[in-house]
């Protein structure tokens, strides 16, 4: 693709651009959603098979982004996880995926797979070992988080997508803690990448939204399940995300640089038990991370020590905010335990090493100085 080659503000503002309907005769998809609009409207064009003009405008964006031939938007980034997996599994198969992964992507493997008669299997670690040993005749997919929700362990991308073309399985990856900006999993040989658009390519915690994006022949058979699951975008909110995109990579740069100085400042606190980043030299995926991604990301978690409690210390905060979500141009913090992990287990989440103290920092783009005193005065407050 030759607008793959372009700089990524370039492509978030001019690639895919919408036509002028008014001139090339298209139905407005104001007009197809009134009662009489079946008279004249093409059903190519009708909203819930994902290819309105603007929606199709932004998929040309996304694709070009993550270097992909083609793309698709959904209504959220768990309607883009649950339609991108079913797509490559039916009853009979079976799907490997790494045991730190997202708590929404795990709830529907572990409640929803067995009703399709579909097996699965969670690896015991995320090095590429870790896949092959798991690997069945009648595996099909390997899913894969990197960095990943919540402790940002690193998983090595080209050799996993190597182990995977050895016995011919489709790789699947959820990309949204890295963002296009930081990482491009197409490049190193995964099949298909997936986003919650909702967080770096929204960037403003106003929208819900996924996408996918794959070869063109992946993204077709996507397509077949994706409009019969009916997770299609409104085009309002089609609206929003492109032009969150035109801000995607100033934001997501300004994030990484302020997360790696926010790693290092905790990093020395002696209230602080352990950082979680991997631009840090003591994250023991350091080098991993340095060789495929251009940036480290604006996520990063952290434990406290015994002594202090993380709820309190999440109300003690003033500038930076509790919040459900993740990436916003604002820094806000959780408790996985009692947000993104919360469907999980007791049990499954310490197998995964997510301690009730851990706190999911997810930085901003606020000066760090500010960040910095925040963090130090709600320590303060709890002695």
């Amino acid at each position: 693709m030759n607008s793959n080659k372009k700089g990524l503000n370039t492509i978030c503002t001019h690639v895919g651009e919408l036509e002028d309907t008014q001139h090339k005769g298209a139905i407005s998809p104001l007009y197809m959603s009134t009662s009489y609009a079946y008279e004249d409207v093409d059903v190519k064009r009708y909203p819930r098979y994902f290819n309105t003009p603007n929606q199709e405008g932004l998929c040309k964006k996304v694709a070009a982004l993550e270097h992909a031939e083609s793309a698709l938007i959904f209504g959220s980034g768990m309607a883009a996880v649950s339609t991108a997996l079913l797509a490559f599994l039916r009853a009979g198969d079976h799907v490997i995926l790494q045991q730190t992964l997202y708590g929404g992507t795990y709830n529907l493997v572990n409640e929803e797979f067995s009703k399709y008669g579909i097996e699965y299997s969670f690896t015991e670690g995320w090095s590429a070992e870790a896949f092959e040993a798991q690997i069945k005749e009648n595996t099909k997919v390997i899913y894969i988080e990197t960095p990943s929700n919540p402790l940002l362990t690193i998983t090595d991308l080209e050799a996993v997508a190597t182990i995977a073309k050895k016995h011919g399985i489709t790789t699947l990856i959820d990309n949204t803690f890295a963002s296009p900006v930081n990482q491009n999993p197409i490049d190193f040989g995964i099949d298909v990448v997936i986003h919650s658009a909702t967080k770096y390519m929204g960037g403003h915690s106003d929208i819900c939204a996924g996408a996918v994006a794959s070869t063109k022949e992946n993204m077709e058979r996507i397509f077949h399940l994706a409009k019969n699951f009916g997770g299609s975008l409104s085009d309002y909110t089609v609206w929003l995300l492109e032009r969150s995109l035109k801000t995607m990579g100033i934001r997501v740069r300004a994030q990484n640089e302020n997360a790696l100085a926010m790693a290092h400042f905790l990093d020395g606190l002696s209230e602080i038990e352990k950082v979680y980043y991997p631009g840090l030299p003591s994250h023991p995926d350091h080098d991993i991370a340095k060789k495929q991604m251009k940036g480290f990301g604006g996520m990063l978690s952290f434990e406290l020590n015994s002594s202090f409690d993380a709820s309190k210390f999440q109300k003690a905060l003033q500038l930076i905010k509790s919040s459900m979500s993740l990436a916003g141009v604002e820094s806000t913090v959780l408790s996985p335990t009692q947000t993104s992990h919360a469907l999980m287990s007791a049990e499954v989440r310490a197998e995964q090493g997510i301690a009730d103290g851990l706190i999911r920092f997810s930085v901003g783009i606020e000066e760090v100085d500010d960040l910095k005193h925040d963090i130090l005065q709600a320590l303060e407050s709890l002695k």
